[in-house]
């Protein structure tokens, strides 16, 4: 996936200013892509020019006026082409489990204080997911829109419980980590 993707899905979901969807990315499309504020303005900029989005000036009281983005009809082609493109399953690349493996070369033990770190992350993660999800999804759902179910709520809560299910699957894996490093610290 290109950032580029990233941005299409998140102007379809609502159009906003750069700043806007820097601000997106930080909150919840930035734990499965991640971009920095400078990337996203370079990245918006030639999407403007190759066409795939278009661009207004909103004015603001007592500020610059704010550019704001919405997806052009060659930037929804260009996303259904390649949302019917298959893409290849991923491949994790953790370096933590790498440093676990490495820890049988040394003290396992000294490993403790980064799992430990890692488990703290994870459950703010956690955390941030739930409190989301409880604040968007109240009664398990989406809202309905106009009486039908709206895909796209439906979609972005999927998305969502898959996050929510990886990092619940995180803790209990470094909770295994964190005992089996505290038992070879015991039996050395």
């Amino acid at each position: 996936m290109a950032i580029e993707h990233a941005i299409l899905v998140s102007l379809l979901e609502k159009p906003g200013s750069g700043y806007e969807l820097a601000r997106r990315f930080e909150r919840s499309i930035g734990y499965f892509w991640t971009a920095s504020h400078q990337q996203i303005y370079r990245v918006l900029k030639r999407m403007e020019s190759d066409g795939w989005v278009d661009v207004r000036d909103v004015p603001q009281q007592g500020r610059p006026d704010k550019k704001e983005y919405t997806v052009a009809d060659l930037g929804q082609a260009v996303l259904s082409s390649w949302l019917h493109e298959p893409i290849e399953p991923e491949s994790i690349r953790h370096d933590l489990a790498v440093k676990i493996r490495g820890a049988a070369f040394d003290d396992p033990a000294a490993l403790i204080p980064e799992v430990e770190r890692h488990r703290r992350a994870h459950t703010e993660r956690l955390a941030h997911y739930l409190a989301g999800e409880e604040r968007d999804f109240p009664d398990g759902r989406a809202p309905a829109a106009s009486g039908a179910l709206d895909a796209g709520r439906e979609l972005q809560h999927v998305v969502l419980r898959g996050g929510i299910a990886y990092e619940r699957m995180t803790l209990a894996w470094l909770d295994d980590v964190l005992a089996t490093l505290h038992r070879l610290a015991a039996e050395r």
